[in-house]
Order: C-alpha cells, then sequence, then structure tokens
C-alpha cells in the first residue's frame, strides 16, 4: 500500500479537532484535512502560536486547550460542542511532550503521562456525546515506537514510588495511548456506537520533540549533534503525518487498526499495519487502565 494525500479524498462536511496543532505532525495534519475540504479545529495552548498556526490553515478555527490542565480540558470540549452543534467527525488526539524533566500538570500528575494521556482520555470522553452524534466518527490517537517494552505500572503513574527517569515516563505515557485506544474500541464495539477508535505512529519523523527534550533537560549542548543524527534517521514530517491521516480518513480503516509507516523497523515509509508491543495486546491491563484514568480525572467514561 502506498497512501498518500492524493488518495485523501473529499473531507467536505466533516469537522475535525487536532490537538497540539500549532507544529509539526499536528499543524501538517490540520493543513492537509482543511485543503481537503474540512472543517478543522486546532487545539493550541500557547494563544500566540495558535494565531501563527492559522496564518498556515485556511478557514481553520482556534481552540483553546491546555491538556496538562483538566480545566482547560472542560472548557475545550465545550467549546467544541457549542462550535459544532454536537457534530464533530475526527478527533485526533495528537499533541505529546517528550522526554520532560520531573514535573507535573495543574493537577499534580506527572507532565508526560498527564499531558499525553489522561488529557486526551479526559478530553475524548467529554467530546464522545460530539462523536457520536455525527455519525461515522473517529478517535485518532497517536502513539509511537517507544510504547514497546516493560508493561504498565498503572498503580504508579506518577512515579511516587519509583525513580523518574524521563525515557521511562514518556515510554509509559505511549504505551498509556494504544491501551486507551484499544479500551475505547471495544467499549464502543460494545455499546454499538458509530464511532471507532483508531491509533497511529510517525516512526521516526523531522518533530521538534527531541530537541524540545533537550532543551528543557538542560542538554542544549547536544543540540547540533542531535540536528545532525535527526537528518539522517528521520522522514520528512509531510511523510511522517501520512499514518493519521489515513487513520483519520481512509475508507478500509477498521476499528481497532494501529497504523504506522511500512519500511524498515517502522521508521519510515507509507501507511501501514503497526505492530504492537506484548503489553499493548494486554485487554486486562487497558481495562484497569480505564478504571484508573477515569478516577484520576474525574470524568465519567463515555462509553461507561
Amino acid at each position: 500500500m502506498r497512501w498518500t494525500l492524493d488518495a485523501m479524498g473529499d473531507q467536505t462536511g466533516r469537522t475535525v479537532l487536532v490537538t497540539g496543532a500549532t507544529s509539526g505532525l499536528g499543524l501538517a495534519s490540520a493543513r492537509a484535512l482543511a485543503a481537503a475540504g474540512a472543517r478543522v479545529l486546532l487545539g493550541a495552548r500557547d494563544p500566540q502560536r495558535g494565531r501563527r498556526a492559522l496564518e498556515r490553515v485556511p478557514g481553520g478555527e482556534l481552540i483553546a486547550l491546555d491538556l496538562a490542565d483538566l480545566e482547560s480540558v472542560r472548557r475545550a470540549a465545550q467549546d467544541v460542542r457549542g462550535r459544532t452543534g454536537d457534530a464533530l467527525h475526527v478527533l485526533m488526539n495528537n499533541a505529546g511532550v517528550m522526554g520532560a524533566p520531573p514535573g507535573v500538570t495543574m493537577d499534580g500528575f506527572e507532565t508526560q503521562v498527564g499531558t499525553n494521556h489522561l488529557g486526551h482520555a479526559a478530553l475524548t470522553w467529554l467530546l464522545m456525546p460530539a462523536l457520536r452524534a455525527a455519525g461515522a466518527a473517529r478517535v485518532v490517537t497517536l502513539s509511537s515506537l517507544a510504547h514497546r517494552g516493560p508493561g504498565l505500572d498503572v498503580d504508579d503513574l506518577h512515579f511516587a514510588r519509583r525513580p523518574y527517569l524521563a525515557w521511562r515516563a514518556y515510554r509509559q505515557s505511549k504505551l498509556a495511548n494504544l491501551l486507551f485506544a484499544l479500551e475505547l474500541d471495544r467499549r464502543l464495539r460494545a455499546a454499538g456506537a458509530d464511532v471507532i477508535s483508531v491509533a497511529a505512529h510517525p516512526g521516526l519523523t523531522d518533530t521538534q520533540l527531541l530537541f524540545n527534550s533537550l532543551r528543557n533537560r538542560g542538554g542544549r549542548w547536544l543540540l547540533p549533534l542531535a540536528y545532525a543524527v535527526n537528518a539522517v534517521v528521520t522522514q520528512p514530517v509531510e511523510r511522517g503525518v501520512l499514518p493519521q491521516l489515513y487513520a483519520a480518513t481512509a475508507p478500509q480503516v477498521r476499528g481497532g487498526d494501529y497504523l504506522g509507516p511500512g519500511g524498515p523497523g517502522e521508521t519510515r515509509g507509507h501507511p501501514a499495519p503497526a505492530r504492537r508491543g506484548a503489553a499493548a495486546r494486554d485487554v486486562a491491563l487497558a481495562a484497569r487502565l480505564w478504571d484508573v484514568t477515569a478516577a484520576a480525572t474525574g470524568v465519567a467514561p463515555d462509553p461507561a
């Protein structure tokens, strides 16, 4: 399969919310969907960056959204539901932080799992009425090659008992993303909802995540080397964004699918089925994470 943007088809009449839409994969997704005719809502934490992104997305609309603040998530969901009249066709859970130093969100969650997983889970549940009402809707959640590894300690998501390691925390958050997408699709099927949950990853793509991580953790001296290595091993954003756009739009996508680049090691290439690590296939772990997520966020799961 060599799916490209030319195969995406007309998206006129569909409304899409993209989180983290001010740069990288999120901005590329927003631009491509808008060009195909979709009404695109750009979730942005920083208003100034959001306004700059709007200049590159014709017809785009800005949604104030900080996934590290559950009150902001609730306000954003209310804004989206009001603007769309409860008709959201695609929620693209794209935003993320990587390799962050020790820290907590506004709600006291470890920064990476709080932003990457808990914020997105809460947003998804709060927007489910709009997704159900739209019909043939999709939730696309971004994971990463980094999700593979040991299982998830759902009883210590915030490293209260374990030593904090930035890359362990990132891997944990990306595994949580994939487990959440799995459990969400299982529950949507059981409820007979006209919504599917799909996951995707971009392989190794030239975004600012690595560089932002180095800056935040005092590793600026490594930036020249990082830029040199990045130029060799990554693919352009225009290619890396294809799996999540395919997941959001292709008619042949089914609930529970996981998509990534089809090239060597899933690091680059056109969209293709991706491989889940063993922990990401653990149905019992996914159900446990669902319950822990609901308790942590205070948001009622939907479907229940």
